[in-house]
């Protein structure tokens, strides 16, 4: 009897073992995509008290660059809403490519980077996941780097 509860004890023990290795996450790798969108249609409308006020919003659908700033290979559009005045606003937009859709999610700061979920996509995005980090490469914030990081 002894024996047997110390070779159930045994197989229960490496049973637990290979399941946890089996599911447990393995190395996360991630995939990178750079580009720079030119912020030419972005319009704001006022909604509440005269001037920046919360509750404005902020509608765009802008042309999207390569990481060089040269070829147009994607089109975004999207929305924020303002939250905080002078400082954040929360956004929700739609990166086009002719690869798929990727949609994100999260703040955007006045005067500082910005990191926004990737909630989504289509096309070869279906199951896009991470984030995307925005800079603004000028003071007029007239062009914007958008490096997405996709974890997969």
């Amino acid at each position: 009897m002894k024996h047997l509860r110390l070779l159930l004890t045994g197989i229960f023990t490496a049973v637990v073992i290979l399941a946890l290795a089996a599911f447990s996450p393995g190395k996360v790798s991630t995939k990178t995509l750079a580009l720079v969108e030119h912020a030419t249609s972005d319009t704001v409308t006022d909604t509440g008290d005269k001037g920046d006020s919360v509750g404005d919003i902020l509608t765009f659908a802008n042309k999207v660059y390569d990481a060089d700033n040269k070829n147009i290979v994607a089109n975004d559009s999207g929305y924020c809403m303002r939250t905080i005045v002078g400082l954040l606003w929360e956004c929700n937009w739609t990166l086009a490519t002719t690869d798929g859709f990727v949609m994100v999610e999260g703040p955007f700061y006045d005067a500082k980077d910005s990191e926004l979920a990737i909630i989504g996509g289509t096309g070869i995005y279906a199951d896009a996941r991470g984030s995307m980090k925005l800079h603004a490469r000028d003071a007029k914030g007239s062009e914007y780097d958008f490096v997405y990081e996709f974890v997969q």
